[in-house]
């Protein structure tokens, strides 16, 4: 996929993505934006209903030129391209009015309002969906719709607290406090999920001709981003611990992270595991003359020799174990001997996955990145320039992905949609 373009107008999207002619009402909120964009992105036209004061998110910074500005918010623009937005007063009859005949003309409501915010309006599931048998209304709240902690109010530090995946990340040294992974990642969680079920809705709806309300618990979505923290106790009453650089296990497992001979770090991956792989290590060793620096070597052989390495046994069989742990080692004393970069290249070659660590802006720059199209224009009008953009991380041979236009500035679609409503 080539870098798209967008072409910075006000007119609905038209750029044929698989989702074109699909029709997104979002009421807006930092924990339900994610979900509109990616469905933005894919040709749905979203409609973004803000607050005539709009949403505080247009005041998160970092800011264009560090210069703060309700339309120079660059968390604003990340998390609502392709929309169009209009200006609705909720509080006002009028403004529910214009919401219910908006959400007449939907196939998708998105919302992430306090439970029974909308209802006291006449604006909740029942109301909207009983005059649109077909909307597909989804909530996205901390603790869902229903419970005992429904009422709860929560943040996206709080969402990844309670939710488990701020227990698993962090340091070997446990007096180190739990990290919080930063991009509002809680978030983000719910409204991947959120995309998933609105799009299976609609598939369902397809057939059946029915919407349905879908009511997405963001916790819940956290907790069951935990790769196996839930699952070791659930199974084993078996506790993670978190690492550095590693997955989070019951038990400690080695150290991956390596600073590379000109003083980059990277991640030694997953070690050898196959004969094949300790044969390539072996001989990748002896290539750079290291062999005699690491005495746990005549493992390597061992590994590379055998028919196959079971690896249940480790920690229970001596040879599996020390073969495992030689693997291991041997990385380690590689990736301290030469650049990351060739690192990176030789573990390719040796067929073993590792990763050169690079900051996000590094990774932005890659020529991989770049050649696969991550590098997206697109054009700010009122500034006279385009801006490059993060693009899609897949590429879809139909029904392509593409950002249509800039974030909207508040209201900048009132009187554009308002006249559609007739």
């Amino acid at each position: 996929m080539s870098g798209a373009k967008a072409d910075g107008s006000g007119a609905k999207s038209a750029t044929g993505g698989a989702l074109a002619g699909l029709r997104v009402v979002e009421l807006a909120s930092e924990r339900c934006a994610w979900a509109g964009k990616l469905l933005a992105d894919m040709g749905a036209d979203v409609i973004l209903v803000e607050p005539p004061a709009g949403d505080a998110a247009r005041q998160y910074g970092p800011f264009l030129e560090d210069r703060p500005g309700p339309d120079r918010s660059l968390y604003w623009w990340h998390h609502h391209t392709s929309k169009r937005g209009i200006v609705l007063d909720l509080e006002t009859e009028s403004g529910r009015t214009a919401l219910r005949k908006l959400a007449a003309t939907a196939d998708v409501l998105l919302e992430s309002e306090a439970p029974g915010t909308l209802a006291a309006k006449g604006l909740d599931h029942p109301e909207l969906c009983g005059a649109n048998p077909r909307l597909v209304y989804c909530s996205l709240t901390p603790f869902g719709r229903s419970g005992p902690r429904k009422d709860e109010l929560a943040t996206d530090l709080t969402v990844l607290a309670a939710g488990g995946p701020v227990w698993m990340n962090g340091y070997d040294d446990h007096s180190i406090p739990p990290m919080r992974g930063l991009g509002h990642q809680g978030y983000a969680m719910g409204c991947h999920y959120a995309v998933m079920s609105i799009l299976t809705a609609i598939l369902w709806r397809s057939a059946s001709g029915e919407g349905q309300h879908i009511d997405v618990n963001l916790h819940a979505a956290a907790n069951v981003t935990t790769e196996a923290g839930s699952y070791s106790w659930l199974v084993a009453r078996d506790t993670v611990q978190r690492q550095t650089g590693r997955h989070a296990g019951p038990m400690p497992s080695m150290p991956s992270q390596m600073r590379c001979a000109d003083g980059r770090y990277v991640n030694t991956g997953v070690p050898p595991r196959k004969p094949l792989e300790f044969k390539r290590t072996l001989e990748w060793l002896r290539s750079l003359g290291l062999e005699a620096k690491l005495p746990e070597a005549v493992f390597l052989q061992v590994g590379a020799d055998m028919e196959s390495i079971d690896l249940s046994k480790i920690g229970q069989d001596d040879t599996v174990t020390a073969v495992f742990g030689a693997g291991r080692e041997a990385m380690n004393l590689i990736a301290q001997h030469v650049s990351a970069h060739d690192f990176f290249i030789g573990a390719q070659r040796a067929g073993l996955a590792v990763g050169a660590i690079l900051a996000p802006e590094e990774a932005y720059e890659d020529v991989h990145y770049k050649a696969r199209g991550m590098q997206v224009e697109v054009d700010h009008p009122e500034l006279g320039r385009k801006l490059r953009y993060p693009g899609a991380p897949y590429a879809l041979e139909k029904g392509a992905w593409q950002i249509a236009r800039r974030a909207p500035r508040l209201g900048e679609h009132t009187q554009e949609i308002l006249a559609e409503l007739g």
